[in-house]
């Protein structure tokens, strides 16, 4: 359910929406970038990226091993996407990317200030984290007119704080409890060591924020 949401929804928007927000991203990618996906799932993301960017190379990680054959097998006829299971609350890579991505992933994690470090670790001085997260405000009051919080708060119950303690090594417990939310979002950002952030929408989404996060 969440790869097809994500091929409807981000993979559809990447080209003209989403990957614009981004200063002089797609330049950087038809010359040629180290990118990551985290939570990459079944690479719809990836698959189209490394399809339309033939210089760059696209790497994919996530802990469901049925979704990275999947991705694999869908990337047969491309030379420059490798995927790979593994626990990015883990993950040790220092300054390797130009640019990493999450597609609504974050509040999946069990361990998202963990994640966080690495990622501002994996990032070379002058790369971007590009994160997708729900539009919404941290606190309930902040939500109450908001026209899909029931919608968001069955999702985050039933979904992202069920999995993200089960689906991973680590023993922590997810600490971003119900709809992250822009202010619990930025709190961790911010004690990760990122100083520029700046938060878009795009006009047809709804649901989602876009964090363009600068090293």
């Amino acid at each position: 359910m969440v790869a097809e949401d994500n091929a409807q929804r981000a993979v559809a928007a990447l080209e003209d929406h989403i990957l614009p927000l981004v200063p002089n991203l797609l330049e950087d990618l038809r010359l040629g970038i180290d990118v990551l996906d985290i939570g990459c799932g079944r690479g719809h993301v990836l698959n189209k990226l490394a399809l339309l960017f033939p210089n760059s190379q696209f790497t994919g990680y996530d802990l469901n091993e049925d979704a990275i054959a999947t991705a694999t097998a869908q990337s047969q006829q491309l030379h420059n996407v490798h995927f790979q299971v593994r626990d990015t609350a883990r993950l040790e890579e220092i300054e390797k990317y130009n640019l990493i991505t999450s597609f609504d992933a974050m509040q999946d994690q069990a361990a998202p200030a963990q994640l966080l470090r690495n990622i501002y670790n994996a990032l070379r001085p002058d790369g971007i984290y590009l994160m997708q997260e729900i539009h919404a405000a941290s606190d309930v009051s902040g939500n109450l007119n908001h026209p899909l919080a029931p919608l968001l708060y069955t999702v985050s119950c039933m979904h992202s704080m069920t999995v993200s303690p089960v689906a991973t090594a680590s023993p922590a417990v997810n600490d971003l409890a119900l709809v992250t939310g822009r202010e619990k979002a930025f709190e961790l950002l911010r004690k990760t060591g990122f100083t520029h952030i700046e938060i878009k929408q795009l006009p047809h989404d709804l649901v989602n924020d876009y964090y363009i996060v600068f090293k």
